[in-house]
């Protein structure tokens, strides 16, 4: 309805985590923004009125890592739907890896993303700029440039740095121009050809495993280099407990330091993969039962900041080989907030906490200003009905991967109306 549209949101809980707003309260949007929450201010008109009676009100999702395979691999999924996926889930922000085709090394491939995302929009699009040319971890990328182009944050997406040295330079060069680097510690030669959690499970399989090690190897490398260098640098889906103990020992020293779990990892674990259930081929792995406990006393304590979906959409023949050859990835833009509701359900988290790990602390992350519902600020807002049941299935979900272990599992907690810069960007039409 455009920019001069004016939005009451009405009768609903409003959680701000941001400003510590827990309450039944109106929320009023003008221009694109927010005009006001509470009261409507003077003189103020509502051209649309949404009843949020019973439902929940927050700021837009934010999500640190989706894969939205354009360019380059839109056999499995394109910028189109998947942002629609987004929209549908509550998602206004999402961050994407630099591992498309081309990588997003130059300006250009970054302004193509963020642009395509713009011009459908359903949702807010960040390109991850690539650390290295071509992600091959030889040669730093023109990080200034990536940066004025609106790459917030560098990253290596999941390819290990072989060489220590050309990392220290990267992170160093990355410092120079503030800009914060995006890793997942994996020490490639500990990884080997490993599929899964190397344990009981993977043993009684006779499937090639990942050790514990090869995540805190490569952590240890990591963090002795931000020590070294002064860089931000945040750590993408941490899956161990002991990677946990290692982060918060860190953040304690001073070390510039955050990290993100991927909600799966907060419910699934090595004993899901049952009988080579190709769904739960994951990197990093499922891990054990300890783990899994781990990360989620990490969460709640806040040494995790933050919960991303890792959204991985693949095309369904991508996941009918034998379990190693099969590709890994969870399709998971629709599931991440009713997993966030589940660890509230389970009393993991509060509600304001498990809002606050898919919108403030994203956003924080990442130094973007959404995430939040000030007067003032662009109004990017979510709301859901916490009680609503559905079931993950081809007809009800609007991604084009259906590669989820949650398929045919009943979920509760779905989005009602998705607001970007104050416009529907999705509403639900069934009850």
């Amino acid at each position: 309805m455009g920019l001069d549209t004016r939005t009451s949101i009405r009768n609903g809980r409003l959680v701000d985590p941001a400003n510590g707003t827990d309450e039944e309260c109106d929320l009023h949007i003008a221009d694109g923004r927010i005009a006001a929450v509470g009261p409507a201010p003077a003189g103020f008109r509502a051209d649309r009125i949404l009843d949020a009676g019973g439902l929940i009100v927050c700021p837009g999702l934010v999500d640190l890592c989706a894969r939205l395979r354009e360019p380059g691999f839109e056999h499995k999924a394109t910028i189109a739907g998947e942002t629609a996926a987004a929209a549908a889930a509550g998602i206004t922000t999402l961050c994407c890896p630099p591992d498309t085709r081309p990588v997003i090394d130059t300006p250009a491939v970054a302004q193509l993303v963020a642009q395509t995302a713009e011009r459908h929009g359903k949702a807010r699009v960040l390109p991850a700029g690539a650390l290295t040319q071509g992600l091959r971890g030889e040669q730093i990328s023109e990080m200034a440039a990536l940066k004025q182009a609106g790459c917030p944050v560098m990253s290596h997406a999941d390819r290990p740095l072989a060489n220590t040295l050309v990392q220290r330079r990267a992170m160093e060069y990355a410092t120079t121009y503030g800009l914060t680097v995006f890793l997942r510690p994996e020490d490639r030669h500990l990884r080997n050809q490993g599929c899964a959690h190397e344990g009981r499970v993977a043993t009684r399989l006779g499937l090639p495993g990942i050790p514990e090690a090869a995540e805190t190897v490569a952590l240890a490398r990591d963090l002795a280099l931000a020590e070294q260098t002064g860089t931000g640098i945040h750590f993408r889906g941490l899956s161990t407990g002991r990677a946990t103990q290692m982060l918060a020992e860190a953040i304690r020293r001073g070390i510039r330091a955050t990290a993100d779990v991927s909600a799966h990892q907060l419910f699934l674990t090595e004993e899901d993969i049952g009988e080579f259930d190709s769904n739960c081929h994951v990197i990093p792995p499922l891990r054990t039962r300890e783990d899994r406990a781990a990360l989620r006393t990490a969460l709640a304590r806040g040494d995790l900041a933050a919960v991303c979906s890792d959204h991985r959409p693949h095309e369904a023949d991508a996941k009918l080989a034998p379990f190693p050859a099969t590709a890994p990835g969870i399709s998971a833009l629709e599931t991440l907030l009713p997993l966030m509701l589940r660890l509230v359900a389970e009393r993991v988290l509060a509600l304001p906490t498990a809002i606050a790990r898919i919108t403030l602390g994203p956003a924080q992350i990442l130094g973007v200003p959404w995430g939040r519902l000030d007067p003032g600020r662009v109004a990017d807002v979510c709301v859901f009905d916490p009680e609503a049941r559905w079931v993950p299935s081809a007809s009800t979900l609007v991604s084009a991967g259906h590669n989820t272990p949650f398929l045919g599992h009943e979920l509760r907690g779905r989005v009602s109306w998705t607001l970007l810069g104050g416009d529907i960007v999705f509403q639900r039409e069934d009850p």
